[in-house]
């Protein structure tokens, strides 16, 4: 009989210590795994235990305990011989860091171990002790032995000498393997066998996350069985078992609109199932997202080349980018135009990365505090009271990073603050694709006309926007807002209640106003050009995004977006960047080479420029100076413009006279009025001399209308030169020669590391950004209870509960 995992309430069972312990996050990792050792490696429950101290004698660290430990026989632990393999556990949501490999290298060497296993049952991996190497070397192996091979030394030094270098490049391979399958089989193109992966990628995904406990894979097998019981059921003449399996695969994924209702595979079931014997060997929930993200990221790189290249911003721009702005904790992020979603996945990961360096070092704090000089000299009952206390907090600190704690700083990351669209269903597709790869949030991401609001993504709401919006296609007057772009009732059921009225104001009033406006021209429908101030002056996509990215900010926000570099020095765009200063400030404008982007289809020199929108404070500011300055330019100007319409006002007075006094005579009438009596000699002199006047006054009309239209010019460059002197802030530039990547693809050096460095260092000492959540507090009170607090410019908010059973 196999052995389960018993869970009953907020309580774990520990067959190794035969009582029921506490249920958190490591708990449950130890004892799956646990399980795992017994029924898929055979080892007896006898020859194992938890939480056993590893001592290393030339430190004295009496408090290190390794989480599972394996001898080769019961009479081996039982005479406290030295074991053979020490594993060291952690939370199925913390990310193992390179550090953890070494804490279990070095429990695994302190008791004298052969094998050492580091999990967090998404992602494990077996080492081989070797004490001759350096402190920052690991032998990493393809496994460990099972219970019935520990006596036969041949197999030992065999498992021993089989070094595993399992990179992402195995995965992007394998993924590579599969497409061609799909070409060679199908003749699908390169995109549209990449669609067909995809979707057996969201049915793997989804069959591993419902046999999660019983850790069975997507095999051939398993697709094989479940075909018989599914013919069962169905009958011989209904539709093939694996278009039935992606049927319910749309299900699951319903409320993400990932795939069409009326999609099916376009693929062979040969072909499908060729494919999933390829993929069989991994289970994508366990893969570690680093391994597997990466790797389907270089995938796409491969797939998408040239035609689609514009959906793929450059790794190395990409990083530059999110390191500029710096993401903080709680702030939201959007990507209009997301492509494949690689800024959204490198600022998810960013902020990640911070949060779990926070929860790291609030568990260091509470090492330090619990495990002092003296916890040597302490009893074994007082030494287990104080690590069981310390496994508690740690515990409490873990949830943080559990998906499924709906207050948990790595949940309100994945599932608040994450959001994107893009205008290609197959490019949205693959985003959200790309972000479960990652580690998740996805659930943001839409596929969706990135110019309108939609969802969660509508005007005042960001903290921070990347883009890399297309270059060089316009939008024309003939794209109209319509009924389609409006949610149905029950989508706006759901958002209304996730995002309040704001959701109903900025999202569903306009679209529902726009779309039944008469335009006039074309029908029923606002134009979309015509939603934007810079559609006057320019329909180009990166022209309209700049604005509409600027209305998705908050007062304050910052956004980075690439542009090709005309759009900050052509002329024709001059009106474009005044709009943008007044609503923005530069915060940096970075030059890049041209190779970058030539490996993805791009043939127009790009440049990265970053913006933050005006505080209130600074457009009120802005406003203020921009008033002032117009009051006194027109101050300035007022005489002359007064002697122009004097001028102008003489010639006209003139002219007016002479007309006046022609129409009073009516030639028909014999060319008299009254006792006025004209000869044919006078009246011919009055006509010539009215064309006279009306020749002037069209020259001084003319000249008047030039003289104004100059007065007008000096005075907006005077205006502007005088806003710029009062509303004054430095403009940083920076030119990179190298960026990371040649013309063909190749790396290289890469400048922009060292100049992101710098800038992060001048955006600090300058308070370039305000109102930032800088970091958590942590503190524990008697009941062994952590409280959480943030510090949001220097000041601390009320403390909060972070641990619930």
């Amino acid at each position: 009989m196999k052995l389960e995992v018993k869970i009953s309430g907020n309580k774990i069972f520990a067959p190794l210590k035969n009582k029921d312990l506490i249920l958190t996050p490591e708990e449950k990792v130890r004892q799956e795994f646990i399980v795992f050792l017994v029924n898929e490696y055979e080892y007896s429950l006898e020859q194992m235990e938890q939480e056993v101290k590893v001592n290393n004698s030339k430190r004295g660290q009496g408090k290190a305990r390794a989480d599972i430990v394996i001898w080769q026989s019961r009479e081996d632990k039982v005479k406290s011989k030295k074991p053979i393999i020490v594993i060291e556990c952690k939370a199925e949501h913390i990310t193992i860091h390179e550090e953890d490999y070494y804490q279990g290298a070095n429990y695994a060497s302190w008791a004298k171990a052969k094998f050492f296993v580091t999990t967090n049952l998404k992602n494990t991996k077996f080492f081989r002790v070797n004490e001759e190497l350096m402190p920052n070397e690991l032998d990493e192996i393809i496994s460990i032995p099972k219970a019935s091979e520990l006596n036969n030394e041949k197999k030992i030094q065999e498992l021993l000498n089989q070094t595993k270098v399992f990179t992402r490049d195995d995965f992007s391979k394998l993924l590579s393997k599969c497409h061609n399958i799909i070409r060679n089989n199908d003749k699908l193109s390169p995109e549209a066998a990449f669609d067909e992966i995809s979707k057996i990628l969201f049915m793997k995904i989804r069959y591993e996350r419902e046999q999660s406990k019983t850790k069975a894979l997507f095999s051939k097998e398993e697709f094989e069985n479940l075909n018989v019981s599914y013919q069962k059921i169905a009958g011989k003449n209904s539709k093939p078992f694996y278009q039935h399996f992606f049927d319910e695969t749309k299900k699951i994924f319903k409320d993400d609109e990932i795939f069409d209702t009326n999609d099916t595979m376009k693929i062979r079931e040969n072909s499908f199932l060729e494919i999933v014997k390829e993929l069989q060997k991994y289970n994508l929930s366990d893969t570690s997202d680093d391994i597997k993200g990466i790797a389907f990221e270089e995938f796409l790189g491969k797939t998408f080349r040239g035609e689609l290249g514009q959906f793929f911003t450059p790794r190395t721009i990409v990083d530059y980018m999110v390191d500029v702005l710096d993401p903080q904790e709680g702030e939201k992020i959007c990507d209009p135009c997301c492509g494949s979603g690689g800024f959204l996945i490198k600022a998810f990961e960013y902020v990640r990365e911070k949060i779990e360096k926070d929860v790291q070092e609030a568990k260091e704090e509470i090492k330090k505090e619990n495990f002092t000089c003296d916890f040597e000299n302490f009893t074994e009952k007082k030494q287990t009271e104080i690590i069981r206390k310390v496994d508690n907090l740690f515990n409490q600190l873990n949830f943080e990073l559990d998906l499924q704690n709906e207050k948990g700083r790595l949940r309100t990351l994945s599932y608040d603050c994450i959001f994107g669209t893009d205008a290609n269903p197959r490019m949205a597709r693959t985003a959200k694709m790309n972000m479960i790869m990652h580690g998740d949030g996805h659930g943001g991401v839409h596929h969706h006309d990135g110019l309108l609001n939609v969802n969660g993504i509508f005007d005042g709401r960001f903290d921070v926007i990347f883009t890399n919006p297309p270059f060089g296609s316009r939008v024309e007057k003939t794209l109209l807002v319509s009924n389609l772009d409006i949610p149905s009732e029950s989508k706006i059921k759901l958002y209304k209640e996730r995002y309040g009225d704001e959701y109903e104001t900025r999202v569903i009033q306009p679209l529902i106003q726009w779309a039944n406006e008469s335009n006039g021209k074309s029908g029923i429908g606002k134009p979309i050009v015509d939603l934007f101030e810079v559609g006057k002056m320019s329909g180009l996509t990166e022209v309209l995004f700049i604005e509409r990215n600027i209305h998705l900010l908050k007062p304050g926000g910052r956004m980075g977006i690439v542009l090709p570099e005309g759009v900050l020095n052509t002329s024709s765009l001059q009106k474009v960047r005044e709009f943008v200063e007044g609503k923005a400030k530069i915060i940096n404008i970075t030059s890049i080479p041209q190779d970058v982007f030539i490996a993805s289809g791009a043939t127009v020199k790009p440049s990265l420029l970053f913006l933050k929108k005006f505080t209130e404070k600074e457009a009120f500011l802005y406003k203020k100076i921009t008033d002032e300055a117009i009051a006194e330019v027109d101050k300035k100007y007022k005489p002359q413009e007064d002697e122009q319409k004097k001028t102008s006002q003489t010639a006209e007075d003139k002219y007016s006279k002479a007309a006046k006094t022609l129409k009073e005579i009516n030639v028909l009438k014999g060319r008299k009025k009254g006792n006025v009596q004209l000869n044919k000699e006078e009246y011919e002199k009055l006509v010539d001399r009215e064309s006279e006047l009306k020749a002037a006054l069209k020259v001084a009309k003319a000249t008047f209308a030039a003289a104004m239209k100059l007065i007008e010019q000096q005075k907006t460059e005077e205006v502007k030169a005088l806003v710029k002197e009062k509303f004054d802030y430095p403009i940083p530039i920076v030119e990179v020669k190298k960026a990371g990547i040649t013309s063909t693809g190749a790396r290289c050096e890469n400048e922009l590391e060292a100049v992101a460095v710098e800038y992060k260092r001048y955006a600090k000492k300058n308070k370039l950004w305000n109102n930032l959540q800088s970091k958590a507090i942590y503190a524990f009170n008697n009941e062994d209870e952590i409280t959480r607090a943030w510090v949001v410019d220097n000041v601390v908010s009320e403390p909060e509960t972070i641990y619930g059973k």
